[in-house]
């Protein structure tokens, strides 16, 4: 008998007796039109259908994403679902952590990548700006760019007297459209450039549109529709 074999025959022998792929968990490199995905799973009952989305996602979006924002962003991206985060997801250093009990909650959510590597794309430098205008952005482009995020359950939400566009996130996502809507369809792009480029001032809004940042709330709070 060959020794060398054996490995494969036990691993066959697993897989055909037990009925569970041995390889669930692991790490595994895609490659498309230059750009090279790193996805590290530690979770063995991960959807086989959110990694695939995950990964789509990935490659239909980064691309757009350093085109229209840096050019000069990562060309290699990690992705990793950890099972031990708490969290839902976030980004630092050209990787992506995804909470697993996240997924099984939310398994069709595969647009949060969107947003975390929309992080990658920013690559702020400390000190560059406000942190809710760094989290708007994000979310303005998972609005601008998602390809499933009616699937994923995630919307943008209908305007709150409660609200400010210093919440960040969604909220500040939405005020972001409706200032390009009304003003300057280029504004995120410019005051992404200046947040990456540690350039960013609050005159700039007033230099792009004509009002301060508050007016155009006070605005935006009389009328907030995107139509």
């Amino acid at each position: 008998m060959n020794m060398k074999k054996l490995p494969l025959l036990f691993t066959i022998t697993l897989v055909l007796f037990t009925g569970i792929t041995v390889f669930a968990q692991g790490t595994e490199n895609f490659k498309k039109k230059g750009y090279e995905l790193t996805f590290i799973n530690q979770d063995p009952d991960l959807n086989p259908d959110t990694k695939d989305g995950l990964v789509n996602t990935f490659f239909k979006v980064y691309p757009k994403l350093v085109k229209d924002f840096n050019k000069n962003s990562i060309e290699h991206v990690t992705v990793e679902i950890d099972t031990a985060y708490g969290g839902v997801a976030y980004a630092n250093n050209g990787k992506v952590t995804i909470s697993s009990k996240w997924l099984k909650k939310m398994p069709l959510d595969f647009d949060m990548i969107t947003h975390e590597v929309m992080h990658i794309v920013q690559s702020y430098p400390n000190g560059s700006g406000p942190g809710w205008l760094t989290e708007g952005i994000a979310d303005y482009v998972r609005s601008e760019y998602g390809i499933a995020n009616a699937e994923g359950g995630w919307s943008l939400p209908d305007y709150n007297e409660k609200a400010h566009y210093t919440n960040a996130y969604r909220i500040t996502a939405r005020f972001l459209i409706w200032v390009e809507k009304n003003y300057d369809k280029k504004l995120v792009k410019k005051l992404d450039k200046h947040l990456r480029e540690k350039t960013y001032k609050p005159e700039l809004w007033t230099e792009y549109t004509g009002h301060s940042v508050d007016e155009l709330w006070a605005e935006y709070s009389q009328d907030p529709s995107l139509s």
